[in-house]
């Protein structure tokens, strides 16, 4: 894009009508996501691990902005329990999503398991998405213009898949399985992409990135050593959620955007700017990596999308 064609929020078209689901939508990317999605006339689903903190922040999006259409929801995507809960509970209530952002995360933790027994970031940043994305996937067919938005990180560039040791029992490091997680969103968006195209499909992947926004994540839950410099000696570098938001909003609601698509800033590094076409990693892109992945988030959450593996 020029100069003079900077995307911003507001070029995001009249969402009035249309259906987002929106993990972790009480702060930070997800909060930005949601309040500018409601700005556009669009229905949110708040998903959110902490309901009296997601009850709070539609509170404040609404005396903000009165008549924003918001539901609040429990999920925790670190239990797949939840994610079901969750799935059956939309089916029930909405015959129809258009968009599902899977924007929620948590970022390098003391090792933690969760209660199915898998690495918590692993669980909760891909896992969880993977599980939730296919037990949404005959709404989103239903749906107008359906898309599925990952959110990932140039992260994932520098990362690797332990699937000797998924959960690391053997050789954990808080950031390394950080970086894990957020290449399994890459994977996952972009074989997502694979399958749905060759099936047909309606409905669209594409993966997002933030570059380097100030968040909770980076302080809210990291190791020591980790939020002392993402939360407090580089923030002062970082965007502001609304501004980081801006690659998922626009693969969330940009007409031109395409599947397949990785959306993060146009600045140096990637780390500050309005959203332009990024590139994936040439490993996150890798068939044979995707179908691997594919087969292990199957098996690990039991979830499956009736898409068979791309060609």
């Amino acid at each position: 894009m020029t100069q003079q064609e900077r995307w911003t929020s507001e070029h995001i078209p009249d969402q009035t009508g249309r259906v987002f689901v929106v993990t972790g939508a009480n702060s930070g990317l997800g909060l930005a996501t949601t309040r500018a999605l409601a700005r556009r006339g669009g229905h949110v689903v708040l998903a959110v691990r902490d309901e009296a903190k997601g009850r709070r922040a539609a509170a404040q999006l609404t005396a903000a902005q009165p008549g924003a259409r918001l539901e609040v929801r429990r999920l925790d995507l670190a239990d797949l329990d939840s994610v079901r809960a969750f799935a059956e509970k939309l089916h029930a209530d909405h015959t129809r999503l258009d968009v599902l952002v899977n924007n929620a995360g948590v970022m390098a933790p003391s090792r933690t398991l969760s209660p199915q027994g898998h690495e918590v970031q692993f669980a909760t940043n891909h896992l969880g998405h993977f599980a939730l994305t296919g037990l949404l996937l005959g709404l989103l067919t239903a749906g107008g213009d359906p898309r599925v938005v990952t959110v990932s990180s140039p992260n994932h560039r520098k990362a690797h898949l332990y699937f000797d040791d998924l959960t690391g029992e053997r050789r954990y490091s808080p950031m390394g399985y950080y970086n894990q997680s957020k290449l399994a969103n890459a994977v996952f968006g972009h074989e997502l992409h694979r399958r749905l195209t060759d099936a047909g499909s309606p409905v669209r992947s594409l993966l997002a990135h933030p570059g380097y926004t100030a968040t909770g994540l980076q302080s809210d839950g990291p190791v020591a050593p980790v939020a002392l410099l993402f939360g407090r000696v580089l923030r002062p570098l970082a965007q502001t959620p609304d501004q980081g938001a801006l690659p998922q909003l626009y693969a969330a609601t940009e007409p031109a955007a395409r599947g397949g698509e990785f959306i993060g800033p146009d600045g140096r590094g990637e780390l500050r700017g309005a959203p332009t076409r990024v590139a994936l990693s040439a490993g996150a892109a890798d068939a044979a990596t995707g179908r691997r992945l594919w087969e292990v988030s199957e098996q690990a959450t039991g979830v499956r999308f009736g898409l068979s593996p791309a060609r």
